[in-house]
């Protein structure tokens, strides 16, 4: 069976994001009332497993194995079956 993952990776409470920062600088240059940015990725997975729970099983270990950092970054997925 193919399944689809969306990975989500954000930064933790507490850690500094410097790209969000010069984000929200940018932005309140340009007139924006902007209070915070925080930079987040999302990483699209196509993949192949027996079943869900072997996908959710998979997507859960490459995200702790490759995709977060887990001293520093937070995530959370989304996995649907996809038809072939």
């Amino acid at each position: 069976m193919r399944f689809k993952a969306i990975v989500y990776v954000k930064l933790k409470e507490g850690y500094s994001d410097p790209e969000g920062e010069t984000t929200a600088k940018a932005l309140k240059g340009l007139g924006y009332k902007v209070i915070d940015v925080r930079v987040s990725k999302a990483y699209r997975i196509l993949l192949e497993a027996a079943d869900a729970a072997e996908a959710e099983r998979l997507i859960e270990e490459m995200s702790q194995r490759l995709l977060s950092n887990p001293t520093k970054d937070d995530y959370r997925y989304e996995i649907s079956e996809v038809e072939c």
